[in-house]
């Protein structure tokens, strides 16, 4: 029953972004023969691989992070808590699958010179920092919107230095901000903050649970910088990338074959530190036999749907993707790019499951008065456009900080507005569009574009992440803001009643 649950999910996920590609295949951007049959392996194995990636993680990850989140709680031990923040916040992100494929893509764009392994690092080290303060801010009561606005303050002010030191890094770290929150992270996280609440023991204190997302996705923008600074400029020529890309097989049997012994060992090293982590704490869990097996079969199940998810995507799905915006770039009418990218960017998120889950949380935070369908579709209309805009940006080459600046400001604005629950909850889903089709398909098409159009992928093509990642942030406030006003009428008008009522009894 989960398993066909899961398959439709990832069907209603995949299948649009798989008809979109087919159209356009016959239409403005052809495929060469193999590429459009790479690119049907790759849909298919990816869309196996999800399917058994949410299993195993529903049945193994999940189930670790609540038993974990459980015996913290029933600890009461505050500095136990932070501690296993940032054990836990590194080793479960070095596995999600987001991170790897947005890695991938960065050592692909800057020539090699990037590091996989060394980007996913710093990416976790930045998450399982920031998850500890979160924890933290809870045991000494400090304002969610107080550390995120101080945090926040920090990254601008690591923007301007490295947007002199090294201008390249500064979208891949606004990127890596929105590859961090997934199925892997998020159970783990959403399991301390609420082990950490408890120990308060106060009244309201679960609503501190709220906000461990969001400040959990400003270390890895933090971590980017500081990699920058040590790296400097790094060139991202599409020469360098040709240079990167190591010699493979022809044949597409081989090819396949040849990147799924890579990923195979790729995803066996990053599961290794959160099962490490999982044996030491069974000395104080002390799960039985059966909850065991549990856990061993959805280890294996997340780790054989890891492998056949990064192998898709890397032998079809991507490369596909980039094909496609580069044959849209160089063509008559490279302007389409940006119409194409609205289309895409509004079935993407208008098919995540995730935002699902957000839009029906929103509804009942409000009591109903903010309509799921109603914010669902202005998520979609808002992250279409911001698609529409990071893909204007690779055809115009127009800074990032255009964007980035006004948007956050937006945000932190609406803060000011919109009632404190609806902050924690839209910050928290800043990551919740991002979901895989972004990272694999539209982010590799943007990257294939900016690689004929200018050549500077780092510079000009990166950044688009953390556009959709952005776009909750105000939307979501928003509707907040509209919530509280329509609230606020309506204690007036029951304030106004209730005096006409009183005046005719007088």
């Amino acid at each position: 029953m989960q398993f066909r649950k899961k398959i439709a999910e990832i069907l209603l996920s995949v299948l649009p972004v798989i008809t979109v590609v087919i159209i356009l295949h016959f239409t403005i951007a052809p495929l060469d023969p193999d590429t459009f049959f790479r690119f049907l392996i790759g849909a298919a194995m990816l869309m196996l691989g999800l399917t058994l990636f949410n299993c195993g993680a529903g049945i193994s990850v999940i189930y670790i992070g609540q038993s974990i989140g459980e015996f913290l709680t029933k600890s009461r031990n505050l500095w136990l808590v932070v501690l296993f923040g940032l054990i836990t916040g590194f080793s479960v992100t070095l596995a999600e699958p987001d991170l790897q494929v947005l890695a991938g893509q960065v050592n692909l764009a800057s020539g090699g010179q990037v590091s996989r392994t060394l980007l996913m690092v710093m990416v976790s080290i930045g998450v399982g920092i920031f998850v500890s303060l979160a924890l933290f801010r809870v045991a000494v009561k400090i304002r969610l919107s107080h550390i995120i606005s101080v945090s926040y303050l920090v990254v601008f002010v690591l923007a301007v230095i490295v947007w002199f030191v090294s201008p390249d890094f500064f979208a891949v770290a606004f990127d890596s901000g929105g590859v961090t929150t997934g199925p892997m992270t998020v159970p783990f996280i959403m399991a301390l903050g609420i082990g950490a609440a408890s120990v308060r023991s106060q009244k309201g204190s679960n609503v501190d649970s709220f906000g461990m997302i969001a400040l959990g996705s400003v270390g890895p923008i933090i971590a980017v910088f500081a990699l920058a600074l040590l790296f400097g400029r790094t060139p991202s020529e599409p020469a360098a990338q040709a240079a990167a890309q190591t010699m493979a097989p022809q044949g597409n049997l081989a090819f396949i074959l040849h990147i799924l012994k890579e990923e195979a060992w790729s995803v066996l090293l990053a599961l290794l530190p959160m099962s490490v982590i999982f044996i030491i704490m069974q000395f104080c869990l002390k799960l039985s036999g059966t909850q065991l097996r549990r856990v061993a079969l959805g280890m294996v199940l997340t780790y054989a749907g890891l492998v056949l998810l990064l192998t898709g995507v890397n032998v079809g799905f991507s490369p596909a993707a980039s094909a496609i915006g580069k044959s849209i770039a160089s063509g008559n009418l490279p302007w389409l790019l940006v119409p194409v990218g609205v289309l895409l960017g509004f079935v993407v998120v208008g098919a995540e499951p995730a935002i699902h889950v957000l839009v029906r949380e929103v509804e009942e935070v409000s009591g109903g008065y903010i309509k799921r369908r109603l914010l669902l579709g202005a998520l979609c209309i808002s992250v279409a456009i911001s698609v529409g805009l990071a893909m204007m940006r690779v055809l115009t080459g127009i800074s990032l900080w255009w964007f980035i600046a006004p948007g956050y400001l937006i945000a932190f604005l609406l803060m000011l507005k919109a009632p404190s629950l609806f902050f924690a909850i839209a910050f928290d889903s800043g990551g919740v569009a991002t979901g895989p089709m972004t990272v694999t398909f539209l982010l590799a098409m943007a990257m294939g574009a900016s690689e004929y159009i200018s050549g500077n992928v780092l510079a000009d093509a990166f950044g688009l992440v953390a556009f959709v990642a952005m776009m909750p942030l105000i939307t979501i406030q928003a509707m907040g803001w509209m919530f509280k006003i329509k609230e606020k009428r309506i204690r007036q008008l029951q304030r106004e009643a209730g005096a006409r009522v009183e005046a005719c009894e007088k």
